[in-house]
């Protein structure tokens, strides 16, 4: 024995070294996060692929940004105030500098249009997809990672464009799947509702900001108002009073309005009348006396019009002045995109599905950077929220992700004839793989093909190569014959599984495939 090995701590004679336990990992995703399988990205994938072509046609750019920004950058725009940062996942960098991982795809741009000012075209239009954080509290339905898919202009003051987003998320939810009455784009203006809070004393003109106590108040009077269709007409009459108490007991403090400051909001929110021209004519009684909620109003007209002349009905696109918005940094024109028909709740009680999309004006988001004011308008899409609702109309099959032809590897030794099979129908277009869990037991198998949800698996065992063919088996038609057919007679008679010379594997493996209204 070596002296190091003498200076070591010996076990007693005849005693067993204690066992240290390997404490490892739990096996789960991060509360709030979530896994998506192939199912569900394959029908997201396409999904966005029908939106962005929308987008596309109407003259915007892809743009990708980081996934990371400095927190200045980011600004401090989100509702939900409560939460640590700001509702950010933020950290200080070896640099000593405060970054996060985005929130949204708005503050991004505005941080691309200023940092690149003088190469983008003015205006700039661009369209992005990607997640986005945010760190709030997780729920059913409610997630710290979702997708978004933007569509902005950057450059234009005209209420045009904020007509043209409108009618492009029109557009967009219907080549995406949604029938032209399940939906409704709601335009309003935040100029409007500014002055509505002019009348009520909660905002002067000549000072905007305000101080801290009267800015508060006026975010939580627009939270109120967006609890709308949340709590109904009387819940958010509580919410501009003392405050609001839940089912649960919680109490959530309100603005502290006055009756008669309660009534004209509570008007404001109710000016909707049949046709945007009426509707509007109702705003200007209420915001009567105030230079920018007739400037407001002004806009809303235009907006009105441009829709009307391109054949965008209230079917489609209407003026509602209930909707606000809860982000902070819009300052005109926004606008709320809702599913209209019924869902179930986690009750059984029905509901309205409810908003898969927003957005608006921010004209003041670019100037942040560059001291210079630079109009900006665009909305977004809540990836995740719109797929959900569409596979609850049953619009989104389970099975969308649909296998690949598999080739069963029978015999180790005929491995480069597998592979270049598979090679034939890949350079066909036909997706294929071979089975590379190890060789032989057919059964075992065949039962992953099942699980992959392969339509077709690929059959060549001795007796098939001597005799120059392969077995395709059709396991779309096996699966529904082996529900249907109760005896061995009637399902030996249905052309489950054929024979094919080998050299028109491709052309067989297209025809069985066609029959399910599957491309190869």
């Amino acid at each position: 024995m070596s002296e190091e090995q003498q200076a070591q701590p010996q076990p007693a004679p005849g005693k067993k070294k204690k066992k240290v336990k390997v404490r490892r990992p739990k096996a789960e995703a991060p509360r709030g996060f979530r896994d998506s399988f192939a199912a569900e990205v394959l029908a997201r994938r396409e999904m966005l692929g029908k939106i962005t072509e929308v987008y596309h046609r109407y003259g915007f750019d892809p743009l990708e940004t980081s996934a990371i920004e400095y927190v200045e950058s980011l600004g401090k725009f989100l509702p939900d105030v409560d939460r640590p940062m700001g509702g950010i996942f933020g950290w200080q960098d070896d640099d000593e500098q405060w970054v996060a991982l985005r929130y949204d795809l708005t503050a991004p741009l505005a941080r691309v249009a200023a940092q690149y000012r003088n190469d983008l075209p003015n205006p700039y239009r661009r369209y992005a997809v990607g997640p986005v954080w945010r760190n709030e509290k997780p729920g059913p339905g409610r997630f710290r990672e979702f997708y978004q898919c933007d569509a902005d202009t950057v450059g234009s003051p005209s209420v045009a464009a904020d007509a043209e987003i409108c009618a492009m998320l029109s557009d967009a939810l219907e080549a995406a799947g949604v029938a032209r009455g399940d939906y409704l784009v709601r335009v309003n203006n935040r100029k409007v509702l500014n002055g509505v809070l002019e009348r009520i004393k909660l905002l002067d003109p000549a000072d905007p900001e305000g101080d801290a106590v009267q800015l508060e108040t006026r975010m939580t009077v627009l939270r109120a108002i967006d609890k709308l269709d949340k709590f109904g007409t009387e819940g958010v009459r509580l919410l501009l009073g003392a405050g609001r108490k839940d089912e649960s007991g919680d109490f959530t403090k309100g603005a502290g309005l006055s009756d008669e400051q309660i009534a004209i909001v509570i008007g404001f929110m109710e000016a909707e009348r049949a046709g945007a021209a009426a509707t509007c004519a109702e705003l200007k009684g209420l915001t009567q006396g105030s230079m920018v909620g007739a400037e407001g109003v002004a806009e809303l007209e235009q907006i009105g019009e441009m829709l009307e002349a391109q054949g965008y009905g209230a079917d489609r696109i209407k003026i509602d002045p209930s909707v606000v918005r809860g982000l902070g940094y819009y300052t005109g024109p926004v606008y709320e995109a809702e599913l209209t028909f019924e869902i179930l709740d986690e009750k059984g009680r029905p509901r309205q599905f409810g908003s898969v999309s927003g957005g608006g004006r921010y004209d003041d988001l670019v100037k942040r950077f560059t001291g210079q004011a630079v109009p900006a308008t665009g909305a977004s899409i809540g990836v995740d929220r719109l797929l959900a609702a569409l596979k609850m109309r049953g619009q989104i099959r389970e099975d969308a992700a649909q296998g690949p032809v598999v080739i069963l590897a029978l015999d180790r030794e005929q491995m480069p004839r597998y592979q270049r099979y598979c090679a034939e129908l890949r350079n066909a277009g036909i997706r294929a793989e071979v089975y590379l869990g190890g060789a032989g037991n057919m059964a075992k198998q065949v039962k992953y093909a099942d699980k992959r949800q392969s339509p077709i698996a690929v059959i060549e065992g001795e007796l098939e190569r001597e005799q120059g063919i392969v077995q395709l088996k059709d396991l779309i038609l096996g699966a529904k014959l082996a529900q249907e057919i109760e005896s061995n007679e009637e399902w030996k008679a249905q052309p489950a599984q054929i024979s094919v010379k080998a050299e028109d594997l491709v052309a067989e493996t297209r025809k069985m495939l066609a029959r399910h209204g599957l491309q190869g």
